[in-house]
């Protein structure tokens, strides 16, 4: 009799987290890069994001030879840290490798920025993470998307890249992803160089 050979759990390295808002309306908005960021990287690695739990949609497996969750929380974003929180703990993942990612109003559109911690500069769904993770120590991506000219902010933030803008973020976004291989691989000085002081 032939048995099946049962699949070795896979045992994550990293939490891959992008900060946005779930739903249609919030698709393609400024706030949302971090989704796009994930969405991405699903796709070119084969991801699935197949499992629904903690308020988050996640998906277990391989970017290189590093095993990754890749993260989407749905609790929209400044409750964030609800949906990332637990699910770090399901896997024993520490602060220091989870790695967020999401919009910057205080940095130009397109600009990419990679921190080993720091503090929340405002933003909601960092604020969440810090207060839900008890630390501010876990790196993150910072892709900036510019002020709000006139706007308010959270028309700002919550409304569609214009044209111009777009021609920036979409690479930037790609970029992201670069970064996101290159630190799981090799660590953040290895990631260092792909983006700006």
């Amino acid at each position: 009799m032939f048995w099946k050979k049962h699949k070795p759990d896979l045992h994550p390295e990293w939490l891959i987290v992008g900060l946005g808002n779930p739903g249609g309306e919030y698709k393609g908005t400024r706030h949302n890069v971090g989704f796009e960021v994930i969405d991405q990287l699903a796709e070119k690695h084969r991801i699935k994001l197949d499992k629904s739990k903690h308020r988050a949609r996640y998906g277990l497996g391989r970017i290189g030879d590093a095993v990754v969750v890749l993260v989407k929380p749905l609790t929209y974003m400044n409750l964030s840290g609800q949906a990332v929180a637990p699910i770090a703990r399901d896997y024993g993942i520490l602060p220091d490798h989870i790695l967020a990612i999401a919009d910057d109003l205080d940095l130009p559109v397109g600009m990419l920025r990679l921190r080993e911690s720091g503090g929340a500069g405002g933003h909601n769904g960092h604020k969440s993470l810090n207060q839900y993770l008890k630390t501010q120590d876990y790196p993150r991506i910072k892709i900036g998307i510019g002020k709000a000219d006139k706007s308010e902010t959270i028309d700002h933030v919550l409304g569609a890249f214009d044209p111009a803008d777009k021609e920036l973020v979409v690479p930037a976004i790609r970029r992201a992803v670069e970064v996101v291989e290159e630190m799981t691989s090799g660590g953040y000085g290895s990631a260092l160089h792909l983006v700006e002081d």
